[in-house]
C-alpha cells in the first residue's frame, strides 16, 4: 500500500509525542495533588478516574472512527489532551483537577484505538505485526522520555510539565491536521453499517477469549507498576532516582524489541506463536523478579520482563484486526476498553498483594500469565471448532 511508507512514521512519531506528554505529568502529579488538598485515596482515585474514563468511552469512539474516519477523531483525542493538561496546570482546587482528568480521559480514549485501527487500514495482513510494533514502540519510548522531562522541568514550578505537556498535544493536533491523510476508503465504508449490537455479539465468538486475554495481561502489567518501587526499595534498598532508570531501561528494552522484532517475528512465525513466547518470558520475568537483590539484576530481569510483555498487545492487536468481522475501530476500541479495565483493577489488587507478602504480586503475576496462554490454546480450539462448523 503505497501510503503506509509515508502515513507509519507520522503515526509514530504522533503517538509518540502523545505518550511523552503522559509520561511528563507522571512524576509531578502525585506532588500537584497534594498541594491542592488530596489525600492518599483522593490521588488513587484521580488515577483511577482517567482509565474509568477509557473503559467506558473507548469502544464508542473506536465505533465512530469506522463511521466517519480515523483523521477526525484523532484530532479530537489529540486535542483534548491538550486541553485537559492545560486545565491541570490552572488548577487549583482538587475538583478542577478531577474535572481535567475526566475530560482527558473521555476524549484522549481515542487515540490508542483509532491509531491502531489506522496502522490496520494501511497494512496488508502479513505486515499488520510490524505496523503494530511500531505503535507499541512509539508508546514506550515516550514513557521512557516523559517523565525525565517532566522531572527536569519541575524543578521550575510544579504547574509547569502540565503546560509542557499542553503544548507538546497541541503540536502534535496540527502535526495530525496538516500532514496526516485519512486512511478509510471508500471500499471500507460497509464498517459503518455494522449492526449497533454487533460490538457485544463479538464477544460470543472465538475472538472474544483474545480480550480477555488482553486483560489478564494488562492486569499483571498494572499489578507490577503499582508496587514495584516498594519491593526494589525492600528488596535491594533501591532509590526513586534508580528506580526511574530501572523504567527506563525496562522501556527501552520493550521499545527496541516492539519497533525492530515484531513484525519480522509475526511475518515469519505468525501472530499466535508470538503471543505466546512473549507470555512464557513475561512469566519467566515474574519468576526472575523474585531473585532481585541489586540494581544490576533488577535492570537484567525487569528487562525480560519488559521485552516479553512488549511483544503481546501489538501482536494480539494484528491477530485481532485481521480474524475480527467488525470495523477496525470498533475492535481495537473493545481491545482498549479491556486493557483499560486491567489498569483499574491490577493496581488496588497488586497493593494488597503486595501488604499480604512482598512478593504475591509477581507470583499472581505467573498465574495471570500461565491463564493468559491457557486462554491462547482455547482460542485456537474454538477458532478450529467454529471454522469447521461454518
Amino acid at each position: 500500500m503505497p501510503a503506509t511508507k509515508k502515513a507509519l512514521p507520522i503515526l509514530f512519531a504522533v503517538m509518540f509525542l502523545v505518550m511523552v506528554g503522559f509520561g511528563i505529568i507522571i512524576p509531578v502529579l502525585p506532588f500537584y495533588a497534594e498541594n491542592v488538598g488530596a489525600s492518599p485515596t483522593q490521588l488513587g482515585y484521580l488515577m483511577a478516574v482517567y482509565s474509568l474514563m477509557q473503559l467506558i468511552f473507548a469502544p464508542m469512539w473506536g465505533r465512530i472512527s469506522d463511521r466517519i474516519g480515523r483523521k477526525p477523531v484523532i484530532m479530537i483525542g489529540i486535542f483534548g489532551l491538550s486541553v485537559s493538561f492545560f486545565l491541570m496546570g490552572f488548577s487549583s482546587q482538587l475538583w478542577m483537577l478531577f474535572a481535567a482528568r475526566i475530560i482527558g480521559g473521555f476524549l484522549s480514549s481515542a487515540n490508542m484505538p483509532t491509531v491502531m485501527a489506522y496502522v490496520a487500514d494501511i497494512t496488508s495482513p502479513e505486515d499488520r505485526g510490524k505496523g503494530m510494533g511500531i505503535i507499541g514502540a512509539a508508546v514506550g519510548l515516550g514513557f521512557v522520555f516523559g517523565p525525565a522531562i517532566g522531572g527536569i522541568f519541575s524543578k521550575f514550578s510544579l504547574n509547569t510539565p502540565f503546560l509542557i505537556a499542553g503544548a507538546s498535544s497541541l503540536l502534535t493536533f496540527f502535526l495530525v491536521g496538516f500532514l496526516l491523510q485519512e486512511s478509510l476508503k471508500k471500499k471500507d465504508e460497509h464498517e459503518a453499517h455494522i449492526e449497533k449490537t454487533s460490538l457485544w455479539q463479538s464477544l460470543n465468538g472465538p475472538l472474544s477469549i483474545l480480550f480477555f486475554l488482553q486483560l489478564f495481561i494488562s492486569l499483571s502489567l498494572s499489578g507490577l507498576e503499582a508496587t514495584f518501587a516498594y519491593y526494589a526499595a525492600k528488596k535491594a534498598g533501591l532509590s526513586t532516582v534508580t528506580l526511574g532508570y530501572l523504567f527506563m531501561i525496562m522501556g527501552l528494552a520493550g521499545a527496541i524489541v516492539q519497533g525492530g522484532l515484531v513484525g519480522r517475528m509475526t511475518k515469519k512465525y505468525g501472530e499466535g506463536s508470538v503471543i505466546q513466547l512473549g507470555i512464557v518470558i513475561s512469566a519467566i520475568g515474574f519468576g526472575l523478579i523474585l531473585l532481585v537483590d541489586s540494581f544490576t539484576t533488577a535492570a537484567i530481569f525487569l528487562s525480560i520482563f519488559g521485552i516479553g510483555n512488549g511483544v503481546i498487545r501489538p501482536s494480539v492487536s494484528a491477530l485481532l484486526t485481521k480474524k475480527s468481522s467488525l470495523g477496525h475501530g470498533s475492535a481495537t476500541g473493545l481491545l482498549s476498553s479491556f486493557d483499560s479495565l486491567g489498569r483499574i483493577v491490577g493496581p488496588p489488587l497488586g497493593g494488597w498483594l503486595f501488604s499480604i507478602a512482598i512478593g504475591l504480586p509477581y507470583i499472581s503475576g505467573i498465574v495471570l500469565s500461565i491463564i493468559a496462554l491457557l486462554l491462547y490454546q482455547m482460542y485456537t480450539f474454538r477458532s478450529r471448532k467454529y471454522a469447521t462448523m461454518n
